[in-house]
């Protein structure tokens, strides 16, 4: 696994660096080629945190993890993104990311109820051409984390959403 590590309010050292990698390998053995990950470190106050994303195929594999001390954190995103491989196992056989390795992703997720994920609410909207600042308006309003919204300026769909932060992102359609 090709690894790209890089600090945010954090110096990463080459101890630190080849911890990171040694932990991080461990998920070589789910994938057939060589992939490109990257592991953002960053540190604020008494907590350590980890974002680690593996593009595979045309998905991405993502976790991100906070915790008091840095390894353990490593630890724990290593785990989640292991487990996040297993659980989606057929879903991923069914659309062909020959960059994963069956054969090293255990049974114990291999039932079709552990896999299958229900829709269980449908909406239809019906949404009129707004700006951006009138979608958080209706977002706030709503008391929701995202708003779907027809940008009047460019005739564009776009999904606005409440980061962590506090502030607002935007998804747009290309």
């Amino acid at each position: 696994m090709e690894l790209k590590i890089t600090g945010k309010n954090v110096r990463i050292s080459d101890a630190m660096e080849k911890v990171l990698s040694t932990k991080l390998g461990k998920l070589d053995k789910f994938f057939e080629k060589e992939v490109s990950a990257k592991a953002l470190v960053s540190a604020s106050k008494n907590l350590q945190k980890i974002e680690v994303t593996i593009p595979i195929g045309s998905g991405i594999i993502r976790a991100e993890v906070e915790d008091a001390d840095l390894y353990d954190a490593t630890d724990m995103a290593v785990e989640k993104l292991a487990r996040q491989i297993r659980k989606n196992k057929e879903k991923l056989i069914r659309k062909g990311h020959d960059t994963i390795r069956y054969e090293n992703i255990g049974a114990e997720f291999d039932s079709d109820e552990d896999i299958q994920a229900s829709i269980v609410r449908r909406k239809r909207l019906e949404y009129k051409p707004m700006s951006e600042e009138e979608a958080v308006m209706q977002m706030e309003l709503l008391g929701h984390d995202f708003f779907l919204f027809h940008r009047a300026e460019d005739d564009i769909v776009c999904l606005l959403y409440l980061r962590r932060d506090g502030d607002y992102g935007i998804i747009e359609q290309e």
